[in-house]
């Protein structure tokens, strides 16, 4: 009776037949919702797949997730292609993806939104790598489709507004697979070209369609521009990458155009008042010194010269005075210095300081005869040497020393026996 009845396992791997040989179920094309992605750290790819009814799980091995493009997050919209099969030990069905690509416009801002906060975190937004765009450009660079509403507007508006400046176009792709690579090229190019400013954009579209400006390359291109840069791209309402990374964002090619270049009548109408203002300037510094001059006339140095003269004769007299005063005295003191010395008792009786002086030699003659040794050898004495210094004590010669004894009248060489 029990025969009847299969193992859990029997059915499962029974179910797991059927499915492995369906042939509608393997190759299974999908769309849906992403909800509870989860990233092993193997590299695979665990998640649920679901749609405003249904969900299954999915799961996509580190062999094909190497080839995504993107980062799956949770409510990220794909398109994905696969092999329906049966999980045997949870009995679940689910999919096995092997390729994985981005659903439609939603999938765009979320690509967007995660390019934008990257960039952010690294700093290409910041205000203090902004460039300020210069006032009165000599020449402009336009980086946008060689035909087309974008490039007539930025001309005409810019001829119109400043016909002094020259515009370059840098031709490139705006739209399409291939155009982010044209736009960072002649972003590059544009370096060669000695531009004042530089205006990156194109008109309106979809988002699509100005998908161009929000890859990455773009956005490190501009960044690293040496050329002020404005980004020019869709309408006001319309935000790319490639605003945020530039030094200025115009909300349209036209509004672009007019902030490059200065309005023809705003710099007549600056320069007006700059002429005006100088004029008055001008006015007023010569009015100060034909005041300052007419000071200067009034001075008594002009109105009565000859007080200059007087002032000087009088100081030279003053001074001519204090010479002669000066001279008197010192002829005074110089005379009585002289009489000074007539009156001394050596110009008087010089043979006094003589005798004075002769009798202190003859003092110190006495002196030296007292204490010199040849006085002490005439009375006797002897003076013995070794090597020709004299001997003061016995212990300074030994046995067989050469030693000299000088006598009064003659020396005498011996030995120490």
């Amino acid at each position: 009776m029990n025969d009847k009845y299969i193992s859990v396992n029997q059915l499962t791997k029974y179910i797991k037949y059927k499915i492995d040989n369906d042939m509608n179920l393997n190759e299974v094309f999908l769309k849906g919702e992403i909800s509870n992605f989860k990233a092993h750290s193997r590299g695979h790819f665990y998640f649920t797949l679901k749609d405003e009814s249904s969900r299954i799980s999915a799961i996509m091995f580190s062999s094909s997730t190497k080839n995504i493009k993107f980062t799956p997050q949770d409510g990220m919209k794909v398109l994905v292609t696969g092999k329906v099969s049966v999980f045997e030990q949870t009995g679940n069905y689910q999919i096995y993806v092997n390729e994985m690509l981005e659903d439609g416009v939603g999938n765009l801002y979320i690509a967007y939104e995660q390019l934008k906060k990257k960039l952010q975190e690294e700093g290409l937004f910041d205000h203090i790598y902004k460039k300020k765009i210069p006032k009165i450009p000599k020449r402009i660079g336009v980086i946008t489709a060689p035909t087309g509403a974008a490039i007539k507007d930025i001309i005409s508006t810019i001829k119109r507004r400043w016909p002094l400046c020259e515009v370059i176009l840098l031709p490139a792709l705006v739209q399409g697979e291939d155009a982010h690579t044209d736009i960072v090229k002649q972003i590059k190019n544009a370096e060669n070209y000695n531009l004042d400013t530089l205006i990156v954009g194109r008109g309106g579209g979809s988002i699509e369609d100005l998908w161009a400006f929000n890859e990455e390359d773009v956005a490190r291109a501009i960044f690293a521009c040496s050329i002020p840069t404005i980004s020019a791209v869709g309408h006001e309402v319309d935000f790319t990458i490639a605003d945020f990374v530039a030094d200025l964002r115009a909300p349209t090619p036209t509004g672009a155009a007019e902030m490059a270049v200065p309005q023809k009548q705003d710099v007549l109408n600056y320069l007006n008042q700059i002429s005006i203002r100088l004029y008055k300037s001008i006015n007023n510094t010569i009015q100060l010194n034909r005041k300052h001059l007419d000071e200067i006339k009034k001075h008594y140095i002009f109105t009565n010269p000859i007080t200059i003269y007087q002032s000087k004769e009088m100081l030279f007299d003053n001074l001519e005075e204090r010479l002669k005063h000066s001279l008197i005295n010192l002829i005074h003191i110089k005379e009585k210095n002289y009489q000074m010395i007539k009156s001394s008792i050596i110009l008087q009786n010089p043979e006094i300081l003589f005798d004075k002086k002769k009798n202190k030699y003859l003092n110190i003659i006495s002196k030296l005869e007292t204490l010199s040794p040849l006085k002490t050898i005439q009375r006797g004495y002897a003076i013995t040497k070794k090597d020709n210094k004299v001997i003061t004590s016995i212990k300074n010669i030994k046995k067989g020393d050469n030693i000299n004894i000088e006598l009064k009248d003659g020396n005498i060489d011996a030995k120490v026996i």
